[in-house]
């Protein structure tokens, strides 16, 4: 499926399957499930942000974004035969797809994340405008199963809050955590966000790990300087 819709890319929505997750990691439980209530509530909260905009607010934001986005990118690398892993929206995401057309056309190797394995780090299956696009889990559009598989120089992920310490409030799933904690050499992960999402803090866990930047509508939000 091409053009706008109502669609998202971030297969990230454990938390609607299981309401009741918490991380097994957490060295104390009670504080584990609180701050697993805190973010639920704030979910909802930055979802609202989202669809308060309307739908010419949220294009003003994509365009805005993109234009930030497509300065930092090309600052880090993304040029003809490197790998960069976008996402497809979907619940008032960010959409980015025109920049990733513009990435392809510069012959960028665009990729798409695709949930293979539930509860498992992501995949990526190499994206061009023009293609044939299934459907993946939670009714995600994904590349089909016969699409290059592609390991990410650059990731970018939605964010639905983020923090000054780079770290990104999603759905709940988990999935980039996994994947970015799975994959070596890891790929410069870029979170795009509204500025006015953004939180004091998420409460970090034992298995949140961060982006390597921030991207919002206003330009660069944050950036970690121990990427190393």
């Amino acid at each position: 499926m091409s053009g706008s819709g109502t669609y998202a890319s971030p297969p990230c929505m454990a938390a609607e399957v299981d309401p009741a997750y918490f991380d097994p990691q957490g060295v104390d439980p009670a504080q584990v499930r609180d701050v697993a209530r805190w973010r639920r509530a704030e979910r909802i909260r930055l979802a609202a942000l989202r669809e308060e905009l309307g739908q010419s607010g949220r294009a003003q934001v994509s365009a805005a974004i993109a234009t930030h986005l497509g300065t930092f990118l090309a600052a880090h690398g993304a040029r003809a035969g490197a790998m960069v892993a976008g996402y497809w929206p979907i619940r008032g995401e960010p959409d980015l797809r025109p920049l990733l057309a513009r990435l392809h056309e510069m012959d960028v190797r665009v990729a798409l994340p695709v949930v293979e394995t539930r509860a498992a780090p992501l995949v990526f299956r190499r994206w061009t405008p023009r293609m044939r696009i299934a459907r993946g889990h939670w009714n995600i559009p994904v590349p089909p199963a016969e699409a290059e598989a592609l390991v990410p120089d650059i990731l970018i992920a939605p964010c639905l809050g983020w923090d000054g310490a780079c770290f990104r409030l999603g759905w709940g799933g988990g999935y980039f955590d996994r994947t970015l904690a799975a994959l070596s050499p890891r790929p410069f992960a870029i979170g795009i966000a509204l500025a006015a999402a953004r939180l004091p803090t998420i409460y970090p866990q034992p298995h949140d790990v961060p982006m390597d930047a921030i991207v919002t509508e206003e330009g660069r939000a944050a950036e970690r300087t121990n990427t190393a």
